[in-house]
C-alpha cells in the first residue's frame, strides 16, 4: 500500500530510531494518528523542549540542563576518581547502583573502525586534558565487553599509563539467576578473572 505523503514521512522518521524496523515504525505512526491532538501537541512539545534544553556538560560530556552538570558541580563527589563510560545511559546505570561516588567522563561513543569512528571522533582528548589539570588517582574503565569496548579500553590504557594514574576496569561476569551452561566462553572467562575472595 502506498501511504499518503505525511504518513510515509512519519514512518520514515520513526525508522531512523535505533532498533525500529519498518513494521514497528508503521505501528508507531498509526498509534500517533489515533492519539488526541492535545496529546500529540504535548508529545511534540516534549521533544522540542528536550532538544532545546538538554546540553552536554563542558567537563564530563554527560547530558544536563546546566553546565557543569550536577555530578561535576557536586562538592560531595570523590574528585580523585573518574569512571569512563561510552554513553550517558551507562552513567545512569552506574548511578542507579548508589555504589560509585566519583566523577565520570562520557566518551560519546567507542572506537569502531568498521563504523569509521576513530579516537579523534570521541571525547578521548578531553579526558586526557582532565588528567593533566585535575588530581586524579584512578580511572575506571566501564566500557562494554564488545570488540569496540575492548579496543577503546586498550587504547585508553596505553594513553593513561604514562600519567602514573591507576587504570582499572569493571569486572564482567554472570548475571544473577543465570545458568552457567548458557553463558558464553568470554563471559565465563571474565567472571573467573574478576573473581574475589569471600
Amino acid at each position: 500500500m502506498i501511504y499518503p505523503k505525511s504518513i510515509a514521512t512519519l514512518i520514515e522518521y520513526f525508522q531512523k530510531f535505533p532498533s525500529i524496523g519498518p513494521k514497528s515504525a508503521q505501528r508507531m505512526a498509526f498509534y500517533l494518528l489515533r492519539m488526541p491532538i492535545t496529546e500529540v501537541e504535548k508529545f511534540s512539545q516534549a521533544m522540542l523542549e528536550a532538544k532545546n534544553n538538554i546540553k552536554n556538560c563542558e567537563i564530563c560530556f554527560n547530558i544536563s540542563t546546566s553546565t557543569p552538570c550536577e555530578i561535576c558541580a557536586s562538592t560531595s563527589r570523590d574528585r580523585s576518581t573518574i569512571c569512563v563510560v561510552a554513553e550517558t545511559k551507562d552513567l545512569i546505570a552506574i548511578e542507579k547502583t548508589n555504589e560509585y561516588k566519583g566523577l565520570y567522563h562520557v566518551l560519546q561513543g567507542l572506537i569502531s573502525p568498521m563504523d569509521s569512528i576513530g579516537a579523534d571522533d570521541i571525547r578521548i582528548k578531553e579526558l586526557l586534558n582532565r588528567l593533566v589539570n585535575e588530581e586524579v588517582k584512578e580511572v575506571i574503565l566501564a566500557l562494554s565487553p564488545s570488540v569496540e569496548g575492548e579496543a577503546t579500553s586498550l587504547y585508553l590504557t596505553k594513553l593513561i599509563k604514562p600519567f602514573n594514574i591507576k587504570v582499572s576496569r569493571i569486572a564482567f561476569g554472570l548475571p544473577i539467576g543465570s545458568d552457567l551452561e548458557y553463558a558464553d566462553e568470554i563471559t565465563l572467562a571474565r567472571a573467573i578473572e574478576g573473581r574475589r575472595e569471600i
